[in-house]
């Protein structure tokens, strides 16, 4: 009987983000696949962990997925865990769990830690919809995918490198427009956790003079709905067409 393949959200900062059920599953499997053993052996020593523990990330992982689902076909149960926050959202994971699911193998992921979900509902931007858009491409790609992305009326999410953050907000005030609102959460669930919002330029301006430190989560403000060229409107009591 084929073994279960876990993905399990570790913390994004505080060490009680970690759940209970996350303690227990890592603490019951036969094998833990870490992005750095050296950061997730600090964890797993924290919560008094002790498995096996083999390393699988972004520079090894197409080679070793077949590997990993054949130890699961044979009866093992895998825990995947990342540095931080939850495998496959900008870390590995993904290719792991596609070929699982596709081999008919049963893929439980543990709801837990992640830095975009509280970056986002902090910002104070709309988010019943919203677009993640993860880390953008550093070179190319880049001003062809902030173009296509000017138009988006949902509330948008990015990871940035604080190295490279004024430089991606003024980009993103070039493509979307200074005036843009947007939320920059820096050292989620850390002692130093940081939210500044404002407009892209004045958000810009409040970094070149602070220089960021740490993991950053960029929050944008989608583009205003264009009216459709056939909406009504009424005007002093006659109905028009917008386009009158």
């Amino acid at each position: 009987m084929a073994g279960i393949l876990y993905i399990v959200p570790t913390p994004v900062g505080n060490l009680q983000d970690m759940t209970f059920r996350a303690v227990e599953v890592l603490k019951g499997a036969d094998l833990i696949l870490a992005e750095d053993t050296r950061t997730s052996s600090v964890l797993l020593k924290h919560f008094d962990i002790h498995r096996p523990l083999k390393s699988h990330h972004k520079f090894n992982e197409h080679q070793t997925v077949e590997l990993v689902k054949e130890r699961i076909l044979s009866g093992l149960n895998v825990a995947l865990i990342s540095d931080a926050g939850t495998p496959g959202i900008s870390d590995p994971g993904f290719l792991l769990a596609r070929a699982c699911a596709e081999e008919g193998i049963e893929v439980q992921t543990l709801p837990g830690a992640t830095a975009c979900i509280p970056a986002l509902v902090s910002s104070g931007l709309p988010c019943d919809k919203f677009a993640f858009e993860g880390f953008l491409p550093q070179k190319k790609g880049r001003q062809t995918l902030l173009a296509s992305l000017a138009a988006e009326t949902r509330t948008m999410v990015f990871y940035e490198s604080p190295y490279r953050l004024v430089k991606t907000l003024e980009q993103f005030a070039a493509a979307f427009g200074e005036d843009r609102r947007c939320s920059v959460a820096r050292e989620i669930s850390k002692v130093h956790e940081e939210h500044r919002r404002g407009t892209l330029a004045q958000v810009a301006e409040w970094f070149r003079v602070h220089e960021p430190k740490g993991e950053i989560v960029i929050v944008v403000a989608g583009a205003h709905p264009a009216k459709p060229a056939n909406q009504r409107r009424y005007d002093g009591g006659e109905e028009k067409t917008a386009a009158d």
